[in-house]
């Protein structure tokens, strides 16, 4: 399958763009920190991608969002339009989140990386690479088990919950529905204020329907596109079962082996501190922080670092004596 376009090359700050090919950007927090610590964080995110992907005129292939990180496969006219967007998403959601975590300054790396795959192969191999991040780190046993690579959404409204029929819903759930069509509407993004708000009332499973509906109604992502690789979804879906992909100009850094520890290190951080909303735990003194790292340290076996990354303290690992040293890690690098 070989595609004709009209290509045009475009460098800036030495990155290069090709008109009408796909870009792989990933973006990491400042400091290897945990991005995304809850439901609401990821839906924050996800709506900023979608209002910004209209804003900039942009085509978003995939995406994909880690607990630490996140990865898309996106096509733009030059560099300069690349730029723009990422930075519109990433300073977006850091201006929405720093309040909400207690903290200030940079959130995500000054410089996102990005590679661009030219020919059929390699968009191949990227689409595939992104989908299968989550069972690379053991998230789940097949891609499109994970609800937030969003390859579900295709063929499905509510892959993840009970069908919604409005007509038999609640007051409030109907009122979501309501808010979150408004605000798509008038393209605008779910912050944290808007998402607590409307879906307090709802009950467990009402809030999962709530979910799979905001993101099936943000969704920008133009699944065509990527399928045009693979002839048809279920060829796509094959090819991701059969191959992880392959990714080797961005030098993807990884923080232990696996990434199903972190809903558990909440889960444990709440019930160890009596908090309601994980987001506190990184307004608590650094001593309290320390103090959770040893507690989290003797109830898991997650990786120390990925305890850290969790907390937002630093830790200097030395494997020759296997000695931790914990220091606190506040003064991060600054927007």
């Amino acid at each position: 399958m070989d595609y004709v376009l009209n290509v045009a090359v475009f460098v800036m700050k030495k990155r290069t763009v090709f008109n009408g090919i796909i870009n792989h950007c990933c973006q990491r927090a400042a400091g290897l920190e945990v991005l995304f610590y809850s439901l609401s964080d990821f839906l924050v995110f996800y709506t900023i991608v979608s209002v910004m992907v209209r804003k900039f005129m942009v085509k978003l292939v995939s995406l994909c969002l880690m607990y630490d990180h996140f990865h898309m496969s996106v096509i733009t006219r030059n560099a300069k339009q690349l730029s723009k967007f990422m930075f519109a998403c990433t300073w977006t959601y850091a201006k929405e989140m720093n309040p909400v975590c207690h903290r200030k300054g940079d959130l995500f790396q000054h410089s996102f990386k990005s590679s661009v795959k030219r020919g059929d192969k390699k968009a191949r191999s990227n689409i595939i690479y992104l989908a299968n991040n989550p069972v690379e780190r053991k998230m789940v046993k097949k891609a499109e088990e994970y609800r937030w690579n969003f390859l579900a959404y295709y063929l499905s409204d509510h892959p993840f919950s009970k069908p919604l029929v409005i007509r038999d819903s609640s007051w409030p759930m109907r009122k979501a529905i309501q808010e979150v069509k408004s605000h798509y509407a008038a393209g605008r993004y779910l912050n944290y204020t808007v998402l607590k708000r409307i879906s307090s009332p709802l009950n467990r499973m009402e809030q999962e329907q709530l979910t799979d509906f905001i993101i099936s109604t943000y969704k920008t992502i133009d699944y065509e596109y990527a399928i045009r690789f693979f002839d048809s979804y279920e060829d796509m879906i094959t090819a991701i079962h059969a191959d992880t992909g392959s990714e080797y100009d961005l030098n993807e850094i990884f923080i232990g082996k696996s990434d199903e520890y972190y809903p558990r290190l909440v889960n444990l951080t709440l019930k160890q501190t009596g908090l309601k909303d994980i987001h506190d735990v990184l307004g608590l003194p650094e001593k309290e922080r320390y103090d959770l790292f040893d507690y989290l340290i003797l109830k898991t076996e997650a990786d120390p670092r990925q305890i850290a990354a969790f907390l937002r303290i630093k830790v200097t690992f030395n494997p020759k004596d296997r000695e931790m040293e914990v220091a606190g890690n506040e003064a991060v690098t600054q927007n």
